[in-house]
C-alpha cells in the first residue's frame, strides 16, 4: 500500500512536505525543489530536508513510498524553543553586530574530539547565509557569524540538533553546568570501563599462564561467559561515544578517529562473542575492555588538559559579579543584578567585592586586584578620577564608581568576545595537521584490510586478531592530538601572562617575526601625559586658553587628551570637532574656529617655532584661533618601566626594533637614544607608517606593529601581526591580532618565546606521533603484537603527546628587568 505523499498544492495549504504534519499559519520554513517552493512545519524538518537535498539525495522526495514518522511532543517543544530564539528582544542578549552581519557564541553539547569540531563547522559553513563558524574545542563553544537577512537563528540551532549536537546561547553559568555534566558522564563511563577491565583481566590472566591446555572444560566456559557478561556493559555503555562519533562520521561521509576505534572495539567484542557461542576460536574480551578503558582514559585526560589550558577564558567569562549595590540620588543603597546596570549609574564597591562594571571612581581610594585581566600579580592603587575595569577586585577601602560601560559593553565581555574570535578560524598548522590525520585514517583502514587479506593465506585462524592489532596500534589518535593540544596549552599560558590572542594565526606568526615597529605615545611610553607648562602668545588668560584646549581634547581618545581632563570648564565646549590622525584637532568654540596640534597644522601660515627643542618637555602643542597662534602647551610622558629591557631582549632574539612616531623629531630622538633604538622616524603620518611597513614586507620581512590609538589602525591592519596595548582604543583592539592586557611591554618578549616553544612542541608531537605509527605498524602486521598490547601502546602514545604539550604551561620565561621610578623621571 502506498502512503499518501503531499503534493505541492496540498502542502501549500496544510501539510509539511517532509513529514506530513500540519503547517502553522504563517510558518517561514520552506524547501525549494524542482523550481517549486514547499512549506515545512518546523526548523527541524527544514534542517533535515535541506540536509537531504544538499547532500544530493533529492530523489528521496520523488520516489518515497511513505512519510517519515511524525515529530513527537519533545521535537515539537524543541521547535517552539528554537523559534523563540528568533525574538529580537531575546537576541539582544547574545547576538552581536559586526561589519558584515551578526555573530553569536553557542554552548554545544556532545563535543568529544576534533572530528566533532570538523563536522559542526562543515555542516554550518555549508548553509546559505553563514559567513563563518568555528568550534572552540577547549570550552565546547561554537562562534557563528551569519547574515540574518538570509538565515534565521532558529535554523542554526535546528541544524546543530539535527546532526546530534544540541546547542544554546552561551551563558557562563549554564555553559559551566553543561561542562560539569559532561565531565560527570565521562567519569561514570570511565569507572564502568575500569571496573569491567580489571574484572575481565582477572578471568583472562589464567588462560595466558595455563598454556594451550587451558583450565579445563568447565572452567574455560565459566570464565569466558563471566568475561562476556562483564565486557558487555563496557562496550554498550562506556564505548558508546566512540560508536556515536563513528556513526556521525560515516553518515556524513567522513573518516574520523572514531571509525577505526569503533571497528576495533566492535570487532573484538563480536568475534569473541561468536567464538564463545560456537565453542571454537580465540576469545579476547580483555582486549576489548582494555582498549575501551585506555581510550576513554586518554580522551578524559586530554579533555581535562584542554580545559585546564582554557580555564582562563571561562574564568574571564564569569569574573563580573552577579550582583551590584546601586546608589540612588539620595545615596540609598539597592542590591540588584549586575546585568541591570546601565551607563550613568552610581555603584558602591565594598572591600572584598568585585567591580560590577567599567567606570570612573567618584569617591574613595583603594587597591584593586586586576590580575585576572592584566596578568599582573600586584594590586594597583586607584583614586578619584581613575578608571576601573569591571571584574577587578577591591582590596582595601570602599569606592563609589560611576558606571561608563556595563554588561556586554564592559571590557571583560569584549575580551571574551575577542577570545572567541581567536577560534573563528583554525591556524594553518592546525588545518594541515587535521588533513594529515584524516588521510592517515584512510591509510590505516587500507593497511588493516591488506594485512587481513595476507594473513588469511598465511594463518586464517590468526588473521582477524592480527588485523585487529594493526587497526588498534596504528590508530592516529596521537597525530590528531599533536597540534590542537599544544595550541590550547599555549593560548592558556599566554592568557595567564597577560597576552590575549584574538586571531587564529597569531601564534604561528609570533615565532617567525623579523621586525617589531613601535608607536611612541602610549606604547613605548606610559601614555599618561601631564600638562607641564603653558605659554600664552596673546593677552588671553592662560587658564581660559587651557580650557579651550581641554574642550577640543574632550572629543579625543588619544592619550594626550588625558592631560587636559583636569582643566575642563563647564561653560566652554566644542562642537564640529574633527580629529586629524598625526596632526591634531579642529573644532568650533563660541562661533570661532580653533585648532590644536602640530604647528604646521594649527597655524599653517604662521608656523611658529616651539619655545625650545622639546628635549626636556617631550611634546609641544600649538593652540591657534582662526590660524593665529594663541598658546603653546608642553606635555611630558615617561617611558614604560621595562621598555629598554624589552627592546634589548627583542634584539637579542634576532628581531629588529624600529620606532615610528608622529611626534616632533627632538622628543622622538631622545626616547630612541634612551631605549637603545637605532632605527626611528619622527613626524610620521599614518600613511608614512603604512608605507614603511610595506617597504619592510617587500624585503621579505615579517613585521609586527605595536600601537594603541586610532591613528595606528591603518598600519595595524597592514601588519603581519598587530598588537594593541592594554589602554588601546576600542577600534585598535578590534583590529589587533593580540592584545597586551597589562602595562608591561615585556609580555611581548614572553609571547615570542612561548610562540617559538609552541612551534617546537608541535613539531615534536607530530614527529613522535608519526614515528610511533611507523615503528609500531610492522611488528603488528607481522603478528608480534597482541591486541591488548596494541591498545596499551596506542593510548600511551596519545598520553605522551598530551604530556609534552602540557610542558608549555610550566615553561620558564625570561625575567625582563624593570627600571625604578627614579630612573623614569625625565
Amino acid at each position: 500500500m502506498t502512503a499518501t505523499v503531499p503534493t505541492a498544492a496540498e502542502a501549500e495549504t496544510a501539510a509539511c512536505y517532509h513529514c506530513g504534519a500540519s503547517v502553522p499559519k504563517g510558518a517561514p520554513w520552506t524547501l525549494t525543489l524542482d523550481g517549486a517552493e514547499h512549506p515545512l512545519c518546523c526548523p527541524g524538518c527544514e534542517a533535515v530536508a535541506h540536509a537531504i537535498v544538499d547532500g544530493g539525495l533529492s530523489g528521496y522526495y520523488r520516489f518515497r513510498s511513505e512519510l517519515p514518522a511524525r515529530p513527537d511532543d519533545r521535537r515539537a517543544a524543541e521547535s517552539e524553543t528554537w523559534a523563540v530564539f528568533d525574538d529580537p528582544g531575546l537576541q539582544a542578549r547574545f547576538v552581536h553586530q559586526d561589519d558584515d552581519g551578526v555573530h553569536a557564541t553557542l554552548a554545544v553539547e556532545g563535543i568529544t574530539c576534533a572530528a566533532c569540531a570538523w563536522l559542526i563547522e562543515h555542516r554550518l559553513n555549508a548553509l546559505d547565509g553563514v559567513r563563518a563558524s568555528a568550534v572552540n574545542l577547549a570550552h565546547h563553544r561554537v562562534r557563528i557569524a551569519w547574515d540574518p537577512a538570509r538565515i534565521a537563528f532558529s535554523r542554526l540551532l535546528a541544524e546543530l540538533a539535527a546532526i546530534g549536537y544540541p546547542a544554546q546561547p552561551y551563558e557562563p553559568d549554564e555553559a559551566q553546568r553543561l561542562l560539569q555534566r559532561e565531565e560527570r558522564r565521562q567519569i561514570r563511563r570511565l569507572i564502568v570501563a575500569a571496573v569491567g577491565m580489571m574484572q575481565v583481566a582477572m578471568f583472562s590472566i589464567p588462560f595466558y599462564v595455563s598454556g594451550d591446555d587451558g583450565l579445563g572444560g568447565d572452567f574455560d566456559t565459566l570464565f569466558h561467559w563471566l568475561a562476556f557478561a562483564l565486557t558487555t556493559p563496557v562496550v554498550l555503555y562506556s564505548a558508546q561515544p566512540f560508536f556515536g562519533g563513528a556513526w556521525r562520521d560515516l553518515r556524513h561521509r567522513r573518516l574520523g578517529m572514531d571509525v577505526p576505534v569503533s571497528l576495533a572495539i566492535a570487532g573484538a567484542y563480536l568475534a569473541s562473542s561468536w567464538a564463545l557461542l560456537v565453542g571454537h576460536g580465540d576469545v579476547y574480551f580483555d582486549s576489548a575492555a582494555m582498549f575501551t578503558f585506555f581510550l576513554l582514559a586518554g580522551r578524559f585526560l586530554e579533555v581535562r588538559a584542554r580545559r585546564r589550558g582554557g580555564r582562563r577564558g571561562n574564568a574571564l567569562a564569569g569574573m563580573l559579579p552577579l550582583s551590584a549595590i546601586r546608589l540612588d540620588e539620595g545615596g540609598e543603597e539597592r542590591l540588584l543584578p549586575a546585568s541591570e546596570l546601565a551607563a550613568g549609574d552610581r555603584v558602591l564597591v565594598r572591600p572584598g567585592h568585585g567591580v560590577p562594571a567599567d567606570g570612573v571612581i567618584e569617591q574613595g581610594a583603594s587597591s584593586l586586584d586586576e590580575s585576572m585581566l592584566s596578568g599582573e600579580a600586584l594590586p594597583v592603587t586607584r583614586g578619584v578620577g581613575d578608571a576601573v575595569t569591571g571584574g577587578s577586585h577591591n582590596v582595601e577601602s570602599p569606592l563609589t564608581v560611576r558606571v561608563t560601560r556595563a554588561g556586554p559593553d564592559a571590557r571583560a565581555a569584549q575580551l571574551l568576545d575577542l577570545t572567541d574570535r581567536a577560534f573563528a578560524e583554525r591556524p594553518r598548522i592546525a588545518r594541515r595537521a587535521a588533513r594529515l590525520a584524516h588521510h592517515f585514517v584512510l591509510q590505516v583502514l587500507l593497511i588493516a584490510a591488506a594485512t587481513g587479506l595476507a594473513w588469511s593465506f598465511i594463518d586464517p585462524e590468526r588473521a582477524f586478531w592480527v588485523t585487529l592489532s594493526v587497526l588498534v596500534v596504528s590508530c592516529p589518535c596521537a597525530l590528531a592530538l599533536a597540534t590542537p593540544t599544544a595550541l590550547t596549552a599555549a593560548h592558556g599560558r599566554l592568557h595567564r601572562r597577560g597576552v590575549l590572542l584574538t586571531r587564529a594565526d597569531a601564534l604561528e606568526t609570533l615565532p617567525r617575526l623579523d621586525r617589531v615597529i613601535f608607536d611612541k605615545t602610549g606604547t613605548l611610553t606610559r601614555g599618561e601625559m601631564t600638562l607641564e607648562r603653558t605659554i600664552a602668545l596673546s593677552s588671553d588668560d592662560p587658564e581660559r586658553l587651557t580650557a579651550v584646549a581641554a574642550a577640543l581634547e574632550a572629543h579625543s581618545e588619544h592619550p594626550i587628551a588625558r592631560a587636559f581632563r583636569p582643566h575642563r570648564r563647564a561653560g566652554i565646549s566644542a562642537h564640529d570637532v574633527i580629529a586629524r590622525p598625526g596632526q591634531g584637532l579642529s573644532g568650533v568654540i563660541d562661533g570661532r574656529p580653533w585648532r590644536l596640534g602640530r604647528p604646521d597644522f594649527a597655524a599653517p601660515d604662521a608656523r611658529p617655532m616651539s619655545p625650545d627643542d622639546g628635549a626636556e618637555h617631550g611634546h609641544w602643542l600649538l593652540l591657534a584661533e582662526d590660524g593665529e597662534p594663541r598658546a603653546w602647551f608642553a606635555l611630558g610622558d615617561r617611558p614604560r618601566e621595562d621598555a629598554a629591557a624589552t627592546v634589548a631582549a627583542l634584539a637579542a632574539r634576532g628581531i629588529a626594533v624600529e620606532l615610528l612616531s608622529g611626534d616632533a623629531e627632538a622628543p622622538t630622538r631622545a626616547l630612541a637614544e634612551r631605549l637603545g633604538i637605532d632605527e626611528w622616524r619622527a613626524g610620521a603620518s599614518p600613511e608614512d607608517k603604512l608605507a614603511r611597513l610595506r617597504e619592510c614586507q617587500a624585503d621579505g620581512q615579517r613585521v609586527a606593529m605595536v600601537g594603541d590609538g586610532i591613528n595606528d589602525v591603518p598600519v595595524l591592519a597592514g601588519a603581519d601581526l598587530a598588537i594593541a596595548m592594554n589602554g588601546a582604543t576600542d577600534l585598535a583592539r578590534t583590529r589587533a591580532d593580540a592584545v597586551l592586557l597589562g602595562p608591561r611591554l615585556g609580555r611581548l618578549v614572553e609571547a615570542v618565546d612561548i610562540g617559538r616553544a609552541t612551534r617546537r612542541n608541535i613539531r615534536q608531537n607530530l614527529g613522535w606521533a608519526l614515528a610511533y605509527n611507523l615503528l609500531a605498524l610492522p611488528p603488528a602486521a607481522l603478528g608480534w603484537v597482541p591486541p591488548w598490547l596494541a591498545a596499551l601502546g596506542m593510548s600511551a602514545s596519545s598520553l605522551v603527546v598530551v604530556a609534552n604539550a602540557l610542558r608549555l604551561t610550566r615553561r620558564k620565561l625570561p625575567d625582563i628587568p624593570v627600571d625604578s621610578p627614579s630612573q623614569d623621571a625625565p
